[in-house]
């Protein structure tokens, strides 16, 4: 894991399926790379990187407090469920 100023970084991560009506892919953004929420509905704006693949998006922090981010299927060439990406998110707000 790299860290990258005082949030953000890469990391390598499995990808979850959401079990919700759409199911979205996402994976879990460590603790210790996560800032605090700065946006409604618990979202903070980031730049993410996800194999090569870069956009802008938010990450979202859960009721629980883990933060996560969501992979749309155009980044994610085929992988799904249970596959590793490569992750680097860059919060440009803080």
């Amino acid at each position: 894991m790299t860290q990258v100023g005082r949030y953000g970084g890469e990391f390598d991560a499995v990808m979850f399926r959401y079990a919700g009506v759409g199911g979205w892919h996402f994976v879990s953004v460590p603790d210790d790379l996560s800032p605090r929420a700065t946006h409604a509905w618990g979202r903070t704006p980031v730049v993410a990187t996800v194999d090569g693949h870069t956009w802008r998006t938010s990450v979202w922090r859960g009721k629980g407090g883990q933060t996560a981010l969501a992979i749309p299927k155009r980044v994610r060439n085929g992988k799904g469920d249970g596959d590793v990406v490569h992750v680097e998110v860059r919060f440009d707000s803080l």
